[in-house]
């Protein structure tokens, strides 16, 4: 299940997509939402550079990011650079609403 369906049925409103790290922060800029959810791997420029960019812009940005199985080390560097929490693919409803309300304190 893709995550923006997992959010909808939920009642949570998507207001943007991108399809890659530059455009990520674009949208963010535009749109500054209450939460983000990025892939670690996408095009043109990753989601962890794409994250250290957004906190740059703005501390406080809530971001979750996705990853594989098998990208650990990756999620610790997301961590590191501000990500709230990570959910891993294939995605499971009950992970990806858990991660949105503990990071939007709901």
């Amino acid at each position: 299940m893709m995550i923006r369906d997992i959010l909808t049925k939920n009642g949570f409103e998507v207001v943007g997509e991108a399809q890659d790290g530059a455009q990520a922060i674009e949208k963010y800029k535009e749109l500054h939402p209450d939460l983000i959810t990025m892939d670690i791997t996408m095009p043109e420029m990753d989601g962890i550079a794409a994250l250290k960019e957004i906190k740059k812009l703005d501390p406080n940005a809530k971001v979750i990011m996705c990853s594989a199985m098998g990208q650990q080390a990756m999620v610790i560097d997301a961590i590191q650079a501000g990500a709230k929490d990570f959910i891993v693919k294939p995605f499971q409803s009950d992970r990806v609403i858990e991660a949105i309300n503990k990071t939007l304190g709901l």
